[in-house]
């Protein structure tokens, strides 16, 4: 394919505005040809678009063609030189296409988006050859701001942000001298008391705003560094901007009811502040504009001319055969073709029993279960889960046990490390340090578990949890993630598990009695635990 038309050499065909049949045929097929193999990517897109915090996602494309339409009217057929390279487009296709079949083995639909990007450029690149190609990078990499981010980065971020806006929520309430108390994530009034949720961290306006200075720095006429300070001022921008919301949220509750918090007028808020930040930005290169010897008046700051975009659209119409897509085309049937004819790697289904009969009693122990609220159930994402806490005659304190099953962690659902989520709930967490333990008599006999000491007010607790996957004990979440990877790869697993147990440290007592009580009970459940947590 080519969109330009200068003295063409043998092996193409001239493109013209008007419809070719035979080139526009060849650049359809090279992309229907990769559609297949990037399909697992394009329904979990899809999935991730109708939730609040990505639902900006399908605008992505339409602003990236946009940019790219504006990019390919500054080079008309006439201006052009001969895209003769396009052998870069086509290793980055191959490339791309190893990639996404990669990660459908896995089942990791994430690897599969990131993989259609770079197949996006590679037809930008073998549709005008390398010199002029990569001059369309910026409407490509425009497309990364309509994908989700992976599992434990998002709840990473989002409990990072939950505490940044309490803080500065906080701070807000604080101005207005109202006496506030925060524990965690909740900001406490007295009378009131306002959790700042996973809704509430500011995700759903940080996307959005982040793709909206990209978009803002390519439409801005100034110098590059003008350029790079409104995109990097976007995450603080909306971050401050979300805290301030809470903040005022906090105060209109004080003074006037819960119901402040709640419903339309939450909602409203939330817009009001989204519009703010984008007119903050405006503010901003305006400002920018003041700094420069000559600055340009408000209406030429921001360049959104739209002429002639439908004419270079039409110009697709008219693309040209060249060997570099019939050669791509080519490849891409081949592995298309060979990729849905293999069959996938077989599923090992784990026979299991379910957490709804696990055991209220373990010797001396006896206790009961207890289900989640429903909110930490939808953030666990758990396939099933047990929280049951024993007590026994002869301990000084209750042991809690906690086990949450995934069937797979590989498609948007998987583990969340308690050492992330233990500070929204007021938590102090000491440093967890791998600690060696020995419990004969088990399956698991010597392993390593993740110790830490957590303090709310006077309230102390010892924890122990690690990472039960597949047989194997881990305590690291990042070395977990990479495992599920290669046993998806070569076992056809993705199961695992969190286990958790925790015990109160009573006043004046040692930790090594904590400790000590925490394994005792160890030893009586994991007798049962495989049954429930599969080798």
């Amino acid at each position: 394919m080519t969109l330009s038309s200068p003295t063409q050499p043998s092996s193409y065909t001239p493109p013209t505005t008007a419809l070719n049949p035979l080139g526009f045929g060849w650049f359809a097929l090279l992309i229907i040809a990769g559609l297949p193999v990037y399909w697992l990517g394009f329904v979990a897109l899809g999935n991730a678009w109708i939730t609040p915090e990505y639902s900006h996602g399908p605008l992505i494309p339409l602003v990236s063609l946009y940019l790219f339409l504006r990019e390919l009217r500054a080079t008309p057929p006439s201006a052009s030189d001969v895209p003769a390279n396009r052998w870069p487009g086509i290793a980055l296709i191959a490339f791309a296409l190893a990639l996404g079949i990669f990660g459908n083995l896995i089942r990791i639909p994430d690897v599969v988006t990131y993989a259609l990007i770079l197949w996006v450029g590679g037809l930008v690149l073998v549709g005008f050859g390398w010199t002029q190609g990569k001059r369309h990078w910026a409407p490509v990499l425009h497309l990364i701001f309509m994908l989700p981010l992976p599992q434990f980065v998002y709840w990473q971020l989002t409990i990072m942000l939950q505490l940044i806006s309490s803080q500065l929520g906080v701070w807000f309430i604080e101005l207005a001298g109202i006496p506030v108390f925060l524990e965690g994530n909740v900001i406490d009034l007295g009378v009131y008391k306002l959790q700042v949720a996973d809704a509430c961290s500011g995700l759903r306006y940080l996307f959005p705003i982040l793709s909206f200075s990209y978009l803002f720095g390519i439409l801005y006429r100034g110098p590059f560094w003008h350029k790079a300070v409104l995109f990097l001022m976007a995450a603080p921008l909306t971050i401050f901007m979300n805290s301030f919301r809470i903040g005022v949220i906090g105060i209109l509750v004080n003074s006037y009811g819960i119901e402040q918090a709640e419903g339309f007028l939450h909602a409203f808020e939330g817009w009001v502040i989204f519009g703010a930040c984008i007119l903050l930005l405006f503010l901003a290169a305006i400002c920018l504009q003041r700094l420069t010897p000559n600055p340009k008046p408000l209406a030429d700051t921001i360049d959104l001319d739209t002429d002639g975009l439908a004419g270079q659209a039409r110009r697709f119409l008219g693309v040209g055969v060249s060997r570099g897509t019939i050669i791509a085309t080519a490849l891409s049937l081949v592995v298309s073709g060979i990729f849905v004819l293999t069959p996938p790697p077989a599923r090992i289904d784990v026979s299991r029993d379910s957490f709804s009969i696990f055991p209220r009693s373990f010797g001396d122990w006896s206790g009961s279960a207890s289900p989640l609220d429903i909110n930490t159930e939808r953030v666990l994402g758990a396939t099933d889960y047990v929280s049951a806490t024993y007590s026994a005659p002869n301990e000084a304190a209750y042991v809690n046990v906690f086990a949450a099953w995934y069937v797979k962690q590989t498609e948007g659902s998987g583990i969340h490390s308690p050492a992330v989520c233990l500070p929204v709930g007021g938590w102090e967490v000491s440093a967890i340090e791998p600690t060696k333990i020995s419990i004969p008599g088990t399956v698991y006999g010597d392993f390593t578990v993740n110790r830490a000491v957590i303090q709310k007010g006077v309230t102390k607790q010892l924890v122990y949890y690690w990472f039960e996957q597949r047989g194997k004990r881990m305590t690291n979440d990042y070395l977990a993630k990479v495992s599920v990877v290669w046993d998806s790869l070569t076992m056809g697993r993705t199961d695992g598990a969190l286990v958790r147990f925790v015990t109160p440290i009573n006043p004046g007592e040692a930790e090594g009695d904590a400790d000590a009580r925490l394994q005792r009970m160890m030893a009586q459940v994991l007798q049962k635990l495989p049954r429930y947590i599969p080798e």
